[in-house]
């Protein structure tokens, strides 16, 4: 993931930032509790495309 691309790109839902989790290829929204996935480099910013993070997965992007 570009991370000029990554500095320009806000959630969808709550205008929010976004990280990038390599591993799982997904963007992930933290204030949306929402993990967009990322299909051949392109991030698909659909809420119908997003999954729900899971209270574990919030707790590991604490700041």
């Amino acid at each position: 993931m570009d991370p000029k691309l990554l500095e320009i790109l806000v959630c969808p839902v709550t205008k929010g930032p976004l990280t990038y989790d390599r591993e799982h290829q997904e963007l992930l929204s933290r204030s949306a509790r929402l993990a967009y996935p990322v299909r051949d480099g392109i991030p698909v910013l659909l809420e119908n495309e997003a999954r729900t993070l899971s209270d574990d997965e919030l707790e590991q992007l604490a700041p």
